[in-house]
C-alpha cells in the first residue's frame, strides 16, 4: 500500500471539500477500496473516511418510499424493520451479499459508487426504479449506472441517500459464484404501478433492464410468461466460471423462480 493522507470529517460539506480533489478517494464501506489499495492498484493520496457524518447513515419511511442513508451497513438494511415490511425483497438481497464481516462494513452509497458488474444492490436500485441523491442532485436509476465501475456521478459528488419506491410485488435471486459470493447471474424482478421491472447483474459489463422479460411479464406477471422470453446470450460475459450461453438460461431460469417467489 502507498502512503496517502487520511481525513475523517464530522460534515457533509466537509466531506464534499475534500472530495473535490481529484486525487481523494471517499472511503465508505471500504470493502472493494482498501483492498485494491493493499495490492497497489489504487493510489490515492487523500482518503476521505465518511464514517464520521451521523447524517448519512440510517432508514425511514417517507410516504411510499424508503429512503436508506449511503453508508447504512448491509447488515442494518438486511435487518431493519421499515426494509423488511416495506420491500421484504431489498433486505433479502443485504443479508445474501458477501459474508457477515463484509455485511457488517459494507455500505449501499460504497456499493453504488463503485458500480461492481456483479453486485447486488444496483439490480434492487434499477429494478425498483430508486432514485439516488447526492449532495448536488437527485439520479434516477436509469440514469446512474453507466457501465463497468461506471456511473453518473461526477467529480466530489457524494452519495447520500437512496430513495426506494415500494413495490406491489418484488423478489431477488442470486446465483452466488461460489469463492467471492458476487452473482454469477442475480435477477431482481419487482411489479410496480407502471409495469414490471427486471433488472440483471452479473451478466456483463453493469446491471441492465431486460425489455423482453419486463414486457412479458407485464402482460402476465407469472413464471410461465417468462419462460416463453428467449434470452438472448450476445453481450453477456464469458470467463472460467460460466458461458455467455450458460448466463443467458440462467437469467430466464432466475427471473421465473423470482416471479415465483414474489408471488408467494
Amino acid at each position: 500500500m502507498y502512503a496517502f493522507d487520511f481525513q475523517r470529517p464530522s460534515s457533509l460539506g466537509d466531506a464534499a471539500k475534500l472530495a473535490a480533489n481529484s486525487n481523494a478517494k471517499l472511503l465508505a464501506g471500504g470493502q472493494t477500496l482498501l483492498a485494491s489499495m493493499k495490492l497497489r492498484l489504487a493510489n490515492p493520496e487523500q482518503l476521505v473516511d465518511l464514517g464520521a457524518i451521523a447524517e448519512l447513515a440510517g432508514i425511514k419511511r417517507d410516504g411510499n418510499a424508503i429512503v436508506i442513508g449511503a453508508m447504512t451497513k448491509h447488515a442494518d438494511v438486511a435487518s431493519g424493520a421499515d426494509v423488511k415490511s416495506a420491500i421484504p425483497a431489498l433486505a433479502d438481497l443485504a443479508g445474501g451479499i458477501g459474508d457477515r464481516q463484509v455485511r457488517a462494513m459494507g455500505t449501499i452509497g460504497g456499493s453504488l459508487a463503485n458500480n461492481d458488474p456483479a453486485a447486488c444492490y444496483p439490480a434492487a436500485v434499477l429494478a425498483l426504479g430508486a432514485t439516488v441523491n447526492t449532495n448536488k442532485r437527485k439520479i434516477a436509476a436509469d440514469d446512474f449506472f453507466q457501465g463497468l465501475f461506471t456511473t453518473a456521478l461526477e467529480e466530489g459528488e457524494v452519495i447520500t441517500s437512496v430513495s426506494f419506491p415500494i413495490a406491489r410485488k418484488a423478489a431477488y435471486i442470486k446465483f452466488k459464484q461460489p469463492a467471492s459470493r458476487f452473482a454469477l447471474i442475480g435477477v431482481f424482478v419487482a411489479q410496480t404501478d407502471s409495469g414490471v421491472r427486471v433488472a440483471v447483474t452479473g451478466g456483463g459489463n453493469g446491471v441492465f433492464r431486460h425489455t423482453g422479460l419486463e414486457q412479458a411479464l407485464t402482460k402476465s406477471f407469472d413464471p410461465q410468461a417468462a419462460a416463453g422470453v428467449k434470452v438472448d446470450s450476445s453481450g453477456l460475459s464469458a470467463d472460467l466460471h460460466a458461458s455467455a450461453a450458460y448466463r443467458a438460461n440462467l437469467v430466464g431460469v432466475l427471473t421465473q423462480r423470482a416471479v415465483a417467489k414474489a408471488l408467494g
